[in-house]
């Protein structure tokens, strides 16, 4: 019986991860708005869809490395890049920055959500007033984006990339607002993808699952705390490409991750003698 049950596994991770029917050429001209671009993953992702011949504009908070990064996307070919600089901690940042896609593209047929807001992790991240700050990254700030680009969207029979966390289907440990907002997006994205769905909007919606991500405020943020390694982010950021280019509802990256959120339903509350040692518990309680 077990082995039967690793042989279907085996041939459900093999199916998901190979059978993709990724075409590069499907993104020559596409037009893509990403967030959170100015680095880890998303500037990996910015270079790849530069590389693909994709039309960008590119939005994250800080304008300097933005600049740095629309530069590197021309010299990999990038005929249409543009940037605007934007705090999506600001309720007011996300109609702007859509506003100005819409603007210099014409239109969108793929908005890729991939910034975030981290904190240190530690029993100080809980206080109410830190929780709002990352609600409104994490989450209502992808409403928001979500909610502005849809009539576009939906002309173009686009997608929507939405890049999470294993946080936002496994808790852990000393990441409670985080996880919160992750876990938020999760339940969003699911309901809004079964929405257009009872009403025939060919809009798809790909929800990407990543471990830690090589990002100088997502590893600050629990250093010393865990010992989990980072993700590559060219890898990682690939990963993501094309599942939103084949329009998959899940992309896991690394694909472990996809063993871990169905071993939850096994196991909802593991012993702490299990999670214990990938922590550094004194690091986390006096963070």
């Amino acid at each position: 019986m077990k082995v039967l049950l690793l042989a279907g596994l085996g041939a459900l991770f093999f199916s998901y991860y190979w059978d993709d029917n990724f075409d590069p050429a499907s993104l020559q001209g596409a037009r893509v708005l990403l967030t959170g671009a100015s680095a880890g993953v998303g500037e990996e992702l910015a270079y790849h869809y530069a590389r693909l011949g994709s039309r960008l504009v590119l939005t994250a908070h800080s304008e300097a490395l933005l600049q740095k990064v629309v530069g590197n996307c021309r010299k990999l070919g990038a005929s249409t890049v543009f940037y605007v600089a934007a705090d999506m901690a600001s309720p007011e940042a996300p109609e702007r920055v859509v506003q100005f896609a819409l603007d210099k593209l014409g239109g969108l047929d793929y908005l890729v959500l991939n910034h975030i807001g981290s904190a240190r992790a530690g029993t100080r991240a809980r206080s109410a007033q830190g929780t709002r700050w990352l609600v409104q990254v994490n989450f209502l700030s992808y409403v928001q984006l979500t909610s502005l680009a849809l009539p576009s969207l939906t002309d173009s029979k686009g997608s929507l990339v939405v890049v999470s966390s294993l946080l936002g289907r496994v808790p852990a440990s000393f990441s409670t607002p985080y996880s919160a907002a992750k876990f938020a997006l999760d339940g969003f994205f699911g309901s809004l993808r079964r929405e257009l769905d009872v009403q025939d909007v060919d809009v798809a919606i790909t929800v990407c699952v990543l471990g830690l991500r090589d990002r100088a405020s997502a590893a600050e943020g629990v250093r010393g705390v865990t010992r989990a390694k980072a993700a590559p982010g060219p890898r990682a950021a690939l990963a993501v490409i094309r599942g939103g280019a084949t329009r998959a509802s899940g992309v896991f990256y690394p694909w472990r991750l996809h063993l871990l959120c169905l071993l939850r339903g096994w196991l909802p509350r593991p012993a702490a003698w299990f999670v214990r040692p990938e922590l550094n518990v004194s690091a986390a309680a006096a963070a």
